[in-house]
């Protein structure tokens, strides 16, 4: 795959949006020949798959791709979807066969983590805007490339950590910018669910007509092996971020935002990054193939804020009474934000506040992605205000958990200084060509 330079801006335009609650209305914009928002939809088994039929639900969308490089999956996706809505998009086995077609506004990207920078940057200068399945990379530096593209060609790149447009959540943001909780200075996030053993199971040959090597992309050449492919890629380093990147960056996106909005209630200056990282943990419970850590307690320390993270996918209980969430600890109480509810909690843990949450975030989450390609204004999680933060926060948490000690990053030099071991972590050692990830100043 030679990376290719697009020169020329989509002439992507939108016909009758619904507003959303969560962005201001709509710019006028030039309407498109069959008034719609022409999308490609890559990598489809899993996210990918919901995210299929969820854009395939709006009105205004025609989904013209179909991108998986497993035909059994293609095969299979397409034919749900021919049979739910009656429309039958052409398949296609490489996004970038779409990114040649003037007519497609959008990419939209269900891959694996390994292949969410590559199509990001390419989409970028192919014109198109582009919704990303979370985190926005496997390392530090693709994050930052992908920003750097989306910025040079004007695109629109919303990360899909979906929470960032549920109006609940965005209601009890509001309710904690009113100050309830005091003057908070710590937050958490953390997964506590049980997980099965993986196994390690033995290598094996790919499946028929899968490209094994286009799969692996700029990932190492290894032999192929069952769980290191569908759904369980996420837990290999060369593949995904663990789940403090799967699951993590919804959990730390959220207290990270609960713990803006107290801060703002405060008058205090904005959050920033952390000062410094600190992760411990391993493969401490389950006996598999997995290479991220099972246990994994990652503190973010800010100065005057304190972040942590806890990860324990072998637990059989809940934390706070939820198995994954996000909290922030104030003088006057506490607030909890779980999957389904939100709680908080006054002096004595008794119950001051409730309520629901998170039914309609995804939808919602489309609606503002599409509103704001009229627009051109932001998404709700844009990648280079939102996304990259939430994102990078895993990545730091996951390069002190490798080095075995708190680390120090610096935003200037975008990484960590003189720290050689764990700079070696900011970006894959090679890119295998030709895969190449281009600099950020080559995009």
């Amino acid at each position: 795959m030679n990376r290719r330079r697009f020169l020329s801006q989509s002439a992507a335009s939108v016909a009758a949006l619904a507003a959303s609650s969560l962005v201001k209305p709509r710019a006028q914009a030039k309407n498109l020949a069959n008034g719609k928002i022409v999308v490609c939809c890559t990598g489809v088994r899993g996210r990918g798959n919901s995210l299929l039929h969820s854009f395939g639900e709006q009105a205004d969308v025609e989904v013209k791709y179909i991108c998986d490089i497993d035909p059994s999956v293609m095969v299979t996706r397409a034919g749900a979807f021919e049979s739910k809505f009656g429309v039958k998009p052409e398949r296609i086995d490489d996004y970038r066969k779409a990114l040649d077609d003037k007519t497609v506004d959008a990419l939209v990207l269900g891959t694996p983590d390994h292949w969410h920078a590559l199509p990001t940057i390419h989409g970028c200068q192919a014109g198109k805007d582009v919704y990303t399945e979370k985190p926005d990379g496997t390392n530090l530096e693709e994050g930052r490339v992908m920003t750097a593209a989306a910025k040079k060609y004007g695109r629109v790149v919303q990360l899909g950590t979906q929470a960032r447009s549920d109006p609940d959540l965005h209601s009890v943001i509001e309710y904690v910018k009113q100050g309830h909780l005091g003057k908070v200075v710590q937050a958490r996030a953390w997964e506590s669910a049980k997980q099965a053993s993986l196994g390690k199971p033995a290598d094996g040959e790919p499946p028929a007509g899968v490209d094994y090597d286009r799969w692996l992309g700029p990932a190492p050449m290894r032999a192929f092996n069952p769980l290191r492919f569908h759904g369980n890629w996420r837990w290999f380093f060369d593949y995904g971020a663990g789940d403090l990147g799967n699951d993590g960056v919804h959990r730390l996106d959220t207290a990270r935002q609960l713990l803006e909005a107290a801060m703002e209630a405060e008058k205090a200056p904005p959050l920033g990054l952390p000062k410094a990282v600190s992760a411990h943990g391993g493969k401490l419970s389950i006996d598999d193939a997995q290479e991220w850590p099972d246990t994994q307690l990652v503190t973010y320390d800010y100065g005057t804020r304190i972040l942590s993270y806890d990860l324990r996918i072998w637990s059989p209980y809940m934390f706070e009474d939820e198995p994954e969430g996000a909290a922030i600890y104030g003088d006057k109480g506490y607030l909890v934000v779980g999957g389904g509810k939100w709680r908080h909690y006054g002096p004595k843990n008794v119950v001051v506040a409730e309520g629901t949450r998170g039914s309609k975030a995804q939808n919602a989450h489309i609606r503002n992605f599409l509103e704001c390609m009229a627009s051109r204004g932001k998404p709700n999680a844009d990648l280079e205000t939102v996304g990259r933060p939430s994102s990078l926060l895993c990545h730091l948490g996951n390069v002190a958990w490798r080095v075995g000690r708190t680390v120090k990053f610096d935003e200037a030099t975008y990484n960590f200084g003189n720290d050689a071991e764990a700079n070696r972590f900011c970006s894959r050692e090679e890119y295998r060509k030709p895969y190449t990830l281009p600099s950020v100043n080559d995009v």
